[in-house]
């Protein structure tokens, strides 16, 4: 069963909307409202991601990364400053590594 992707917009935005509520009133490096907050952003981008492509064949033009992807970045970074050659930042998808955006944070 797929959901509606308007539908799951509207969670994402809610997620997004909640997420600032809680930066916003922060108490703390590891405030658990900011974390939970986080993770629910996540999840319901990736639940608008999946509704977009069951409808549409559709593909946003950005990623989430977990924490194993920052982990294996981190590899590629230190092997590319072993190296003079200059390196395209761009993924397989076209995006440039800096546009995976909702990415690289670790609680």
């Amino acid at each position: 069963m797929s959901i509606d992707p308007r539908v799951a917009l509207g969670s994402l935005t809610a997620a997004l909307e909640e997420h600032l509520v809680a930066a916003a009133s922060r108490r703390g490096d590891d405030d658990p409202s900011v974390e939970a907050a986080f993770f629910s952003v996540a999840d319901a981008f990736e639940t608008y991601a999946n509704a977009l492509y069951d409808a549409y064949g559709e593909d946003l033009p950005i990623d989430l990364l977990d924490s194993d992807d920052d982990d294996d970045e981190d590899d590629d970074d230190e092997s590319d400053d072993e190296d003079d050659d200059t390196a395209d930042s761009r993924d397989g998808n076209g995006a440039d590594d800096g546009e995976e955006a909702l990415a690289g944070r670790d609680f």
